[in-house]
């Protein structure tokens, strides 16, 4: 009986945080959408101005409890701005939390609105979120021979027409890296072996096509690329190897103590811009991301373990950046909540919201 108390109590910590974080959904989406309609004869700029101060808000929410909730330590290294660039932020994928990460080093450049995500085609059907991530200027792209090159392009360049800020996530592995799944991981390293690439440990062979588009798309609206190397504290088993990284209900059960993010800033001067010399460039990126893990993981000196090579920077959050962010989403919601008509409108955001959303996407994404 103890030990299902105890199970019990474990699975609670993240049911409050998932809870409001998906429950003040529809009341984000109904606030998003009136200002769609009320700037339908605005300016583009200051539409999309409104729109980022919104997505600020809905994601300092999210970023209290990933962080001031968790009290996850955040370790810096390298040389991350402390202002707000347009970027092209390239990282090595290991799980959902991932996306939060992105969101942990923008909110300390003042760029959290601006995140926007290539995303895999599959998300794009997430309810309520899925139609909006594409709003917001996330793009949904599928693997291979289905990628769409043109209109990922089409999308980039309409965004730096209209001046977007643009803070760009893309994982150019196409998929997590996860240790259990040794296929994924003996393919990936086979197929780099017969390109004549290096063979990479701790990460996956990187796909270029995204990444060139980006890039050749925006190289004279970017500031710089951050090459972002991101390690998971806790993910060692007891013979000292490495496991699956948390997922966000991991996470929010406070299953990972520190997060160590290497940022190296790359003047866009040093991006080589023809496809073939940039697929080289990112897998010598990428190799550097693996040196990186591999002294995290496998040093053989342990005071080198757990940590990158450097110094590091134990960054804070402030609670003034998220909990008045956290107090407007839940109390919008709990007011909407609290009357009969207000319930019913919750409860048809979430239905007719999915549809419509789903129906807009299947058509335009």
């Amino acid at each position: 009986m103890l030990l299902s108390l105890v199970l019990h109590m474990y699975s609670l910590r993240s049911v409050l945080p998932a809870a409001v974080m998906l429950g003040s959904a529809p009341t984000y989406l109904l606030a998003w959408g009136a200002w769609r309609l009320l700037s339908a004869c605005l300016p583009a700029r200051l539409y999309q101005a409104v729109d980022d101060r919104l997505y600020c808000v809905y994601q300092s929410m999210v970023l209290f409890f990933f962080e001031n909730y968790t009290g996850v330590q955040i370790l810096l290294y390298g040389d991350l701005p402390k202002h707000k660039e347009n970027i092209i932020y390239l990282a090595n994928h290991q799980c959902t939390v991932d996306w939060i990460v992105a969101d942990i080093l923008a909110i300390r450049q003042g760029a959290l609105g601006h995140v926007r995500y290539v995303l895999k085609d599959g998300l794009k059907w997430l309810p309520l979120y899925g139609c909006y991530f594409s709003q917001h200027g996330g793009i949904y792209v599928k693997r291979s021979a289905c990628f769409k090159e043109t209109e990922m392009r089409r999308k980039l360049l309409s965004y730096v027409s209209a001046g977007t800020p643009m803070y760009l996530v893309i994982f150019p592995e196409g998929t997590r890296y996860n240790p259990e799944l040794t296929k994924v991981i003996s393919d990936s390293q086979m197929f780099a072996a017969q390109e004549g690439l290096p063979v990479l440990k701790h990460v996956l062979t990187p796909r270029v096509k995204a990444t060139h588009i980006a890039f050749d798309s925006m190289k004279n609206y970017l500031d710089a690329i951050y090459d972002v190397t991101v390690a998971f504290e806790g993910t060692v088993d007891d013979k000292g190897q490495r496991k699956e990284a948390p997922s966000m209900f991991e996470f929010l059960c406070k299953d990972c103590p520190k997060i160590h993010i290497h940022v190296a800033r790359i003047a866009k001067k040093d991006v080589p811009e023809e496809r073939s010399l940039m697929r080289t460039w990112l897998h010598e990126r990428f190799e550097v991301k693996d040196r990186l893990l591999i002294e995290f993981y496998d040093s053989p000196d342990p005071d080198r373990r757990n940590r990158f090579p450097g110094e590091s920077v134990s960054s804070k959050l402030s609670l003034r950046k998220t909990l008045p962010s956290l107090l407007v989403m839940s109390g919008l919601t709990a007011g909407m909540l609290a009357t009969e008509a207000g319930r019913k409108l919750y409860v048809k955001t979430w239905l007719y919201g999915t549809l419509l959303g789903c129906l807009w996407v299947s058509i335009k994404a």
